[in-house]
């Protein structure tokens, strides 16, 4: 099972630190391994949330996650949209771009640091939305509850996460981004900026995200009207489930196909690309040779990609119900990171650590939880 989820992984990872090699010799080998390192840390909570996703998923669109869509984060994120950003914010043609990344490192390790302000801003607010979606809903599982009951009862108000998200926005407009972090510890005004892009990001996470929500809900009212169709008028025996139908009488999970599936997969992407910011900035730190960090952050994507098919196929997230909280907290803290290293430099240590501290925490509570039940002690919520 693993060799089989993480296969691709393993290769590219020997292929990669082959062409470190030759590219740069072996100190490129060094470079490469942290950089991959750094990049897993950072993105273990991206795999929780993609299994979260991916498992609603038919198996054929699984595999355009694995196939396509490692392509686009590796290739895409980690090589194209660094050069893109570049790009458009010093208005500079796209070959020019790739110039100044080949030829003139330094220069272009400045104007990706420049552009830092934008970038936070965008992926920022479309994490903090995810974030805010998932602590406004109401759920039956709950992890910290003196915190999540509260806030599902707020969430009842509609269009709140989008007023708090527009709230943080405009706060961080006139403080932070007044004073944003520049190349060689310079600062410069950049509200406006830091505006139109957190605007962007608002309207992008409800541009896909809602149209996946609506295709998906299309989907499985389908389903359920055709399990309605099935129904016998006649009592069901015990322990006997009707098709479409799980065993509480609700619709059974259906695995979402067609457009909303389409739809998924692109808020899948627009969710790596978020999480890949912090990664690609980060990499500038240990190296500003794109080819050494395409090579790097690349492999560190495959891995997470593996790892949250393995997630999906083991079933881990409905063994372990609190890890989807731990990972949607972790997306929390890390919107407010990025926000607030607009103006302040935060390392990516730190970043990573709260990560997995929450993570391990929440994975650690849901083993309490699953020995509370196995040894008969589980209270209610346990149970539910």
């Amino acid at each position: 099972m693993v060799l089989k989820t993480f296969g691709w992984a393993f290769g590219f990872t020997a292929l990669g630190l082959v062409a470190a090699v030759f590219y740069d010799g072996w100190a490129a080998l060094g470079v490469v391994a942290i950089l991959t390192v750094l990049e897993v840390s950072l993105s273990f909570d991206n795999a929780v949330i993609n299994a979260g996703i991916l498992k609603r998923m038919s198996a054929f669109w699984q595999k355009i996650f694995l196939t396509i869509g490692v392509l686009i984060a590796v290739f895409g994120m980690r090589l194209v949209f660094p050069v893109f950003i570049v790009a458009i914010t010093a208005k500079l043609s796209p070959a020019k771009a790739v110039q100044l990344a080949v030829d003139d490192k330094d220069q272009y390790q400045q104007l990706v640091t420049d552009a830092h302000p934008s970038i936070a801003a965008f992926g920022g607010m479309f994490l903090l939305m995810i974030f805010l979606a998932f602590i406004f809903e109401e759920r039956e599982i709950k992890w910290l509850g003196w915190i999540e009951r509260p806030l599902a009862k707020l969430g009842q108000f509609e269009m709140l996460s989008v007023c708090l998200a527009l709230i943080v926005l405009l706060i961080a407009s006139m403080t932070v981004a007044t004073n944003a972090h520049q190349h060689g510890g310079e600062h410069a005004d950049k509200a406006q900026t830091v505006l139109t892009a957190g605007l962007a990001g608002l309207i992008t996470y409800l541009l896909v995200g809602g149209l996946s929500s609506f295709f998906e809900n299309r989907l499985a009212k389908e389903a359920d009207a055709q399990a309605d169709a099935q129904v016998i008028p006649q009592r069901e025996p015990e322990g006997e489930k009707t098709p479409g139908r799980s065993g509480n009488g609700g619709p059974s999970i259906v695995a979402v196909t067609g457009k909303a599936a389409f739809f998924m997969f692109l808020y899948l992407e627009v969710i790596d690309a978020s999480f890949s910011f912090d990664g690609v900035i980060g990499a500038f730190a240990i190296t500003n040779d794109i080819v050494l960090m395409a090579i790097g952050l690349g492999i560190g994507a495959l891995y997470v990609r593996s790892l949250t098919v393995y997630l999906v196929r083991q079933g881990t997230l409905d063994d372990y119900v609190y890890l989807e909280h731990g990972a949607h907290y972790a997306i929390g803290a890390l919107a407010v990171i990025l926000i607030i290293t607009i103006q302040f430099q935060i390392s990516e240590i730190i970043t990573g650590l709260i990560g997995v501290v929450l993570i391990g925490w929440s994975f650690w509570s849901s083993v309490r939880r699953n020995r509370r039940i196995a040894a008969g002690n589980a209270r209610p919520s346990d149970m539910v």
